[in-house]
């Protein structure tokens, strides 16, 4: 596989490269002095942009991942490929998702590349992805015996490598680590303005420190402290900054899109055991696995309350006025509604 993916994206950036020459529509970072920063993911592009504040050195910022397609099924295209060949700063969120990304690297011509890899920097504090009590597994999982709550199981492939949780950005204390360690690498790509990044990035931090502090408040204050997902589950990170116990249908990388018999039943059974007043979705239109978990409870009075995982944010809503803590205030008020 990974010998396939080499020679497709050396393929890939051949042809983007005749294209490009051939093209005067399309400018790259290899005609542009200007500093170059690809990201892959919306929150890592708006931690960016709010780094540069007033973008002082004209620093050209792209989201790759703009059109709303999920991280897990994201292939880059001849375009992508040619934009972190010849960029200055790439960052990414690394794992499964992101397997691709070291052949792109092999082909970067830009030498001096930083590249961030957003597992390798938060390192031993990154999860594995968890299967609980009650969550259907997919074909590859381990056999998992009920009876032991939150009792992790580690994911692996065939080769043994351990699967880990990438929605690292849904943790408000890992943004703020994150936030530094890019800071850090756009003030040393562009000295000339470092000062006003630093200011930029306290700034934010500061922001993010109090939303994260808000989030606590809440749920030291709410009546009821378990989530229950019918649907992926990617707050894993969310969950445990907080102390909350959750159920869901799938773990958050899952491919699964039909919940069985089994799955919707001890779901179901949990809402009512609990007396939980909610059951949680993420962001998408199809809410048909929550709402028949709704409909084989006792009162099938629960509301359907979804959270934004920003896994679908595009180009489109950033124009809007979409922001990372837009998104993280929106899912306190859900939060608030849930537990309460």
């Amino acid at each position: 596989m990974k010998k396939y993916l080499s020679i497709l994206i050396a393929a890939i950036l051949m042809v983007g490269c005749l294209s490009a020459c051939s093209s005067g529509n399309k400018q790259t970072a290899a005609n542009n002095d200007k500093t170059q920063v690809v990201t892959t993911i919306f929150p890592e592009y708006d931690w960016v942009m709010n780094i540069l504040g007033e973008n002082p050195a004209g620093v050209e910022v792209t989201m790759l991942l703009d059109s709303g397609v999920d991280l897990h099924s994201y292939q880059p295209t001849a375009d992508d490929i040619l934009k972190i060949s010849t960029c200055d700063l790439f960052i990414y969120v690394g794992g499964e998702s992101d397997e691709w990304v070291d052949d792109a690297l092999q082909e970067a011509t830009n030498k001096d590349m930083i590249v961030i890899n957003l597992l390798d920097v938060l390192g031993d504090s990154v999860k594995e992805e968890e299967v609980v009590e009650g969550m259907q597994e997919e074909e590859h999982d381990h056999d998992y015996e009920e009876g032991d709550e939150h009792d992790e199981d580690e994911h692996e492939y065939e080769d043994g490598e351990v699967e880990y949780d990438e929605h690292v950005w849904l943790s408000l204390k890992n943004a703020s680590v994150l936030v530094q360690k890019i800071s850090d690498a756009i003030q040393t790509i562009d000295q000339d303005h470092a000062d006003t990044y630093k200011t930029n990035t306290s700034a934010y931090i500061e922001k993010l420190n109090t939303l994260d502090a808000q989030y606590q408040e809440a749920v030291d204050g709410a009546s009821f402290h378990t989530l229950l997902f019918g649907d992926r589950f990617p707050f894993r990170y969310f969950v445990d900054d907080y102390g909350l116990d959750y159920y869901a249908a799938f773990v958050g990388c899952s491919a699964e899109t039909e919940a069985s018999f089994e799955t919707i039943t001890f779901l179901a059974g949990k809402v009512d055991e609990l007396s939980l007043p909610a059951v949680m979705t993420i962001e998408g239109t199809d809410h048909r696995i929550a709402e028949t978990i709704v409909q084989n409870t006792q009162s099938k009075n629960q509301q359907i309350l979804t959270m934004d995982s920003m896994q679908s944010t595009t180009a489109r809503d950033v124009q809007n006025g979409t922001t990372y803590l837009s998104v993280m205030e929106t899912n306190l008020s859900v939060l608030k509604n849930a537990l309460n």
